[in-house]
C-alpha cells in the first residue's frame, strides 16, 4: 500500500512539475523576455540594463552559500513555493509601474524591483534544484527533464509570439503592461503548481550522467537573458555541506583552479554584450516589438533543437570536441547582430545563436562535471556558482563601459572576437 501511495505521489508531482514549467515558459516568454526591451524603450542606458542582470548576480554572489546552508534540513518543496511567491511578486508590481512613476524614473524602478526579488530568487533557484533532485528518481531525470524542456520551449516560443502581437496592436506603455500581466499570470500559475509538490521517500542520489538532472534550458529565479541563459548546474549541492566548509583554498591550488579560471573568463566574455543587445535592437536597428518577438521565439525554438542535437553530436565527437565546436561558433550571435541592418539578419542571428547555445550549454555542463569528483561535489559546485555570478557581474558591467568607449556595434564585434578567443580556454593541456 505504501508503494502505491509513493507511486501516486510521484505521478502527481510529475504532473505538477510539467505544469509548473509550462506556466514558467509563459512568464519567461513575456515579462522576462521583454523587461529589458521595455527599459530600452524608456531610454535606459546599457549600464542601466546591465544592472538588471548584474544586481541579482551580485546578491547571488553574496547570499547563495548562506542560502544553501539555511536550506539544509528544510522541506525543499515548501521553501520552493514560498520563495517563488516572494520572488514573483515583482511581476505583479510591474503592471502598475507606468501609472506610479514618471517615465524618467521607471528605469530605476525596474532596477529596484529586480533587486527586491533577487534574494528570494536565489532561494528559489537553489531550493527548486534541490527539490527536483529529491522528487524525481535518478533513473527518470533525463526523461523528465527532456519533457520539461519540450514544454518550456513550446510555451516560451508561443508566449514570445503572442507578446509581440500584443505589443504591436496596443499603444505604449499599455502594451507592455499587458505583457507584464501575461507574465504575472504565468508566474501565479507556476507557483500554484509548486504549492502542490509533496515530498515522497528520500531520493537516492545516484551517480548521474553529466547534466542529467541539471540540463534544464532555464532555471527558476533567473532573468531571461538573450544568448546567455543561466545554467542551473548542481545548485542542489549547496544544500549538502553537512557542516563542512564549502569554500576550500586547496581546490583553487589544484587542477580545478584552472578549470574555474577558464569558466570565469568565459562567463565574463559571454556576458559582455548582454546589456547591449536590447539597446542595439531598439536604437540602432529600429526594430519593432513584433520583430523582436519573432527573434526571441526563433532563438528559443532553435535552442531547444540544439539541446536535442547535442546528444547525437556528443556521441560522434565526444564532449570535449562538442564544447570546442560550440565555443568556436558562439561568437556568431553578436557578430551577425552587429552586421545586421534590418530584421532579417537579426532573425538569422537568433536562429544561429539559439542552436549554438543549445548544444554549447550541454557541453559546458559536461566539461564542468568531468572535473568534479563525485564524492566532493558540494565544495566544487559552490566555487562554480561563485565564478558564474562573478562572471555575470563583471561582464554586464564592463560591456556598457566598452560601448561608451567604442560604440555599440563595434563592441558587439569585439565581443564576437573575444568569444572566439575563448576556444583557447578549453583546448586540452599538454602533459
Amino acid at each position: 500500500m505504501i508503494i502505491v501511495v509513493t507511486q501516486d505521489l510521484q505521478r502527481q508531482n510529475l504532473r505538477h512539475l510539467y505544469a509548473d514549467v509550462a506556466w514558467f515558459g509563459v512568464l519567461a516568454g513575456s515579462a522576462l523576455a521583454f523587461l529589458s526591451v521595455y527599459a530600452a524603450r524608456l531610454g535606459a542606458s546599457p549600464f542601466q540594463i546591465g544592472l538588471l542582470t548584474a544586481g541579482p548576480a551580485g546578491l547571488n554572489l553574496a547570499f547563495s552559500l548562506q542560502a544553501g546552508r539555511w536550506l539544509e534540513g528544510r522541506p525543499f518543496p515548501t521553501v520552493t513555493f514560498h520563495s517563488s511567491v516572494y520572488h514573483r511578486l515583482i511581476y505583479l508590481l510591474l503592471i502598475p509601474l507606468p501609472w506610479l512613476l514618471p517615465q524618467s524614473r521607471q528605469v530605476w524602478g525596474l532596477v529596484a524591483l529586480v533587486l527586491l526579488g533577487a534574494i528570494p530568487g536565489t532561494l528559489l533557484a537553489i531550493g527548486f534544484n534541490a527539490a527536483y533532485a529529491d522528487l524525481v528518481p535518478a533513473d527518470q531525470r533525463a526523461h523528465v527533464t527532456g519533457r520539461r524542456n519540450a514544454l518550456l520551449a513550446l510555451t516560451l516560443t508561443t508566449s514570445s509570439l503572442v507578446s509581440g502581437q500584443i505589443l504591436a496592436a496596443t499603444p505604449f506603455p499599455f502594451n507592455f503592461q499587458l505583457v507584464f500581466a501575461l507574465g504575472a499570470g504565468g508566474a501565479v500559475m507556476s507557483s500554484y503548481h509548486l504549492y502542490w509538490l509533496r515530498p515522497t521517500k528520500a531520493a537516492e542520489d545516484k551517480v548521474e550522467a553529466p547534466g542529467g538532472s541539471t540540463g534544464a534550458l532555464m532555471r527558476p529565479g533567473s532573468l531571461r537573458l538573450p544568448d546567455a541563459l543561466r545554467l542551473a548546474a548542481g545548485l542542489r549541492y549547496l544544500t549538502r555541506s553537512q557542516g563542512k566548509p564549502l569554500l576550500r583554498a586547496d581546490l583553487l591550488r589544484g587542477p580545478f583552479g584552472r578549470v574555474l579560471l577558464a569558466f570565469l573568463i568565459f562567463y565574463s566574455v559571454q556576458h559582455l554584450p548582454i546589456p547591449l543587445f536590447p539597446v542595439f535592437w531598439v536604437r540602432e536597428l529600429g526594430l519593432s516589438d513584433r520583430s523582436i518577438s519573432i527573434g526571441q521565439a526563433g532563438f528559443n525554438a532553435a535552442m531547444f533543437l540544439g539541446s536535442i542535437a547535442a546528444g547525437s553530436i556528443r556521441g560522434r565527437l565526444g564532449h570535449h570536441r562538442l564544447i570546442l565546436l560550440g565555443v568556436t561558433l558562439y561568437g556568431l550571435y553578436p557578430l551577425m547582430t552587429g552586421l545586421a541592418t534590418n530584421s532579417l539578419l537579426f532573425w538569422a542571428a537568433s536562429l544561429a545563436g539559439g542552436v549554438v547555445w543549445g548544444f554549447l550549454s550541454v557541453g559546458l555542463i559536461d566539461h564542468l562535471f568531468d572535473h568534479v569528483p563525485t564524492g566532493d561535489r558540494p565544495a566544487h559546485m559552490a566555487f562554480h556558482n561563485l565564478v558564474l555570478n562573478l562572471g555575470i557581474l563583471s561582464g554586464t558591467l564592463v560591456g556598457p563601459l566598452m560601448a561608451d568607449r567604442f560604440g555599440l556595434r563595434e563592441t558587439l564585434f569585439i565581443s564576437a572576437a573575444l568569444r572566439l578567443a575563448c576556444v583557447g580556454l578549453f583546448l586540452p593541456r599538454k602533459r
